[in-house]
């Protein structure tokens, strides 16, 4: 599984977002729905709030990608 890391500058990032600076979705609506459906997972659990915090050392799963945030 092809693993990507981002970098963020604040204390978190919020899941929806996080899809979209990885480059994973095209816009918000499609993170939101995608999300909804269950195609994203946090740290191994499936995570359906698209307003999830995440923080450095949070591993997600979309797709078959790993988007580690550090």
């Amino acid at each position: 599984m092809e693993r990507q890391l981002v970098s963020i500058q604040t204390e978190y990032i919020k899941l929806e977002a996080l899809l979209k600076l990885a480059n994973l979705v095209s816009s918000g609506g499609e993170a939101k729905v995608l999300i909804q459906e269950g195609q994203a997972a946090v740290n191994g659990e499936v995570c359906l709030m698209r307003g999830k915090k995440l923080r450095p050392g949070d591993l997600v799963t979309f797709r078959g990608r790993e988007v580690l945030v550090q």
